[in-house]
Parts: C-alpha cells; sequence; structure tokens
C-alpha cells in the first residue's frame, strides 16, 4: 500500500512538474516580433554595446530557446519579460535605437511592436 501511494506521489509530481511545449502560435507570433527588430534597422545593445537588430535577433532566437527548455515561457509577453529585457547574466536592460531617436528600453520597443503586429491581425504574425 506504501509502494502504491508513493508512485501515485511521484507520478502526481512529474505530471505537475511538465508543462505543454510553447504553442506553435506564440513560437510564431515571437518569431515574427523578433523579425520586425531584425528588419527595423535599429541597433540593440546588450551590456553596453551595440549591436546590429539581425545580431540581436540570433542571441533573443537562443535565449528563447533556453528559456523553452526550461518550459518557462507561455506567451509573448512572457518571452519579452524573461528572455528579451535584460541580461540574464547583469541585470542590465537592454536598449533599442532606431535612427537618431533616443534609445529606449527593449521590452518597452518590443511591447510597442507586439501591439502593432496584432493590430494587423494573425496572418501577419505568421508572415512577418
Amino acid at each position: 500500500m506504501r509502494s502504491l501511494i508513493l508512485t501515485a506521489l511521484v507520478c502526481a509530481f512529474t505530471s505537475a512538474a511538465t508543462s505543454a511545449p510553447l504553442p506553435a502560435a506564440t513560437r510564431s507570433e515571437i518569431g515574427a516580433l523578433l523579425n520586425r527588430l531584425e528588419s527595423s534597422g535599429c541597433r540593440f545593445n546588450r551590456n553596453g554595446s551595440w549591436h546590429a537588430a539581425a545580431e540581436a535577433k540570433q542571441h533573443l532566437l537562443r535565449k528563447l530557446d533556453y528559456l523553452e527548455g526550461k518550459n518557462a515561457v507561455t506567451s509573448t509577453e512572457r518571452f519579452i519579460e524573461l528572455g528579451a529585457s535584460s541580461s540574464s547574466s547583469s541585470g542590465k536592460p537592454y536598449l533599442v535605437q532606431c535612427g537618431t531617436a533616443p534609445a529606449v528600453e527593449s521590452a518597452k520597443w518590443l511591447r510597442t511592436e507586439l501591439n502593432e503586429l496584432r493590430k494587423s491581425g494573425p496572418a501577419a504574425s505568421r508572415a512577418e
């Protein structure tokens, strides 16, 4: 009887600790958002160094893969919060600068772009 209870507890804990993979629609939306960053012509600041938007996209995709492996991303907003707003090593916020405009925190820039993407409709989220 004790063995049966222990087995049931282990099964319950294992299924509770394992979450579903990131939905394809969310992964697609994040991809479209990062495509917008890449094609924006903006610069991306990480830990005091400026990088081209294409480099930033690749960096953020690596962070997305890492967070997906930990089942930490449940939405595009959660990805922005956990992976695209600050350095996981220094804690410094990422910055985006477009043209001569002042740099803004990446979380703000990405949320603004996400809202625009969503206004364009679901097809735009997949097509970008």
